[in-house]
């Protein structure tokens, strides 16, 4: 029998029972929909984070206080000196002092208004690291610093909270119980890779901060912008010798600081959303079982409806192979056409989510080929059994069987 004689056959037997074939492939269609939107999305939330870690700054290197218990925060304006002096990788560097506040000033809302929201403490270098903008006014420069004035750059969400429509700059608010004077507004970032508003900010000096706000002698962390991508590394091992000296740690001791560049909290923050994702993947390829099940149950009832047929084929000619290979190509077939509908379903919701939901979705094509490859995979596990069933029938015993 010719591989087109082959197809042929089986199509027609497919589409002569053409509801039947549909609730048969409605397995494999859910099971290849579902592995493929529930990757897509893992993918594009993947995705998603990088760029926007990749927005929180250029090259970006950060060293913050020891995850573990056992040791505290230990990290001062002179390590952030130090760094600046002795760094030959690191084209800025600006130390960060944060906590959470409640600011008060202006009338947005016809009155005085007040709105809770986290301070930040750093210096000049910090907009050249993050890649941030001044939307008005100007940033406080390092003579501001020395100083220890009492100046602040809002995020816009403040500036909306606190002034309206009104423009802000010049104008006085209280961070805590402190007195300030704004100096500029910042342009929009948006949201952070954890879906944080990055504009719900209030910028200040960092010794200000340190001094007047967080009263005390320790930051929350260091960030540097490397001079180049490939100096990442360079840069990451030179910061930590120059910590360890600048703390007097001896050698082989512990030390009291982490340093993590922007790949390795890229690769943090997706290794959790990686987890996820194939947790969600196996658990819908589950549905891929049950409908390779499904087929192989349908396909049992057609061997026995279609006994008959298998024995008058058998009496004039039709060899046992050719029998088994007709009703595995009629399982693989249904496999592949309830796996097609998937992949054309899946697409469909994968834009839906993009588009419509906002969530981000990211369809490549080496899924939609396993997912195909998959799908006749279990036609042809599925379809072995009823096939071998069919073909080792006795002719005589065919014929007679009502």
């Amino acid at each position: 029998m010719t591989a087109a004689k082959l197809v042929t056959l089986s199509a027609r037997s497919i589409f002569r029972n053409k509801m039947r074939s549909l609730l048969t492939s409605l397995g494999i269609i859910i099971g290849v929909c579902s592995v493929i939107v529930m990757v897509a999305v893992g993918q594009g939330s993947q995705e998603q984070v990088k760029r926007q870690i990749a927005a929180m700054g250029t090259n970006l290197i950060m060293v913050m206080p020891p995850r573990g218990p056992q040791q505290g925060n230990r990290l001062t304006t002179a390590d952030v000196k130090k760094i600046r002096e002795e760094s030959s990788y690191i084209s800025a560097v600006s130390g960060v002092s944060r906590g959470s506040v409640t600011v008060v000033g202006g009338e947005g809302a016809g009155e005085e208004a007040n709105w809770s929201t986290t301070f930040y403490g750093v210096e000049p270098d910090y907009l050249l690291i993050k890649q941030w903008e001044v939307a008005s006014g100007e940033f406080f420069a390092d003579k501001d610093n020395a100083a220890r004035s009492k100046v602040a750059v809002l995020g816009t969400t403040v500036a909306a909270k606190l002034f309206g429509s009104e423009d802000p700059v010049g104008q006085r608010l209280r961070i805590g119980s402190q007195p300030f004077t704004v100096v500029g507004v910042l342009a929009s970032k948006g949201s952070s890779a954890m879906g944080d508003d990055q504009d719900d900010v209030v910028m200040v000096p960092l010794d200000t901060a340190i001094n007047r706000l967080s009263r005390g002698r320790y930051m929350g962390s260091i960030e540097m912008s490397a001079v180049k991508e490939e100096y990442m590394d360079a840069a990451q091992a030179e910061i930590t010798t120059i910590l360890r000296e600048a703390h007097r740690l001896a050698e082989g001791a512990t030390a009291d600081f982490d340093v993590m560049n922007q790949s390795q909290i890229i690769e943090t923050a997706s290794a959790t959303s990686k987890t996820l994702t194939t947790l969600l993947a196996a658990i819908a390829g589950v549905s891929l079982v049950v409908g390779g099940i499904g087929i192989m149950n349908i396909m049992l009832v057609s061997v026995t409806e279609r006994t008959r047929e298998i024995g008058i084929r058998m009496s004039v000619g039709a060899r046992r192979r050719d029998i088994l290979l007709q009703f595995l190509s009629e399982s693989v077939i249904l496999s592949l056409l309830g796996g097609v509908a998937g992949i054309l379903l899946a697409l469909a919701i994968a834009a839906a989510l993009d588009k419509l939901a906002g969530v981000p979705a990211l369809v490549q094509p080496g899924v939609i080929a396993v997912s195909a490859a998959f799908a006749a995979a279990v036609g042809i596990f599925f379809g072995f059994y009823p096939a071998r069933k069919a073909a080792d029938l006795y002719p005589i015993d065919a014929l007679r069987y009502e």
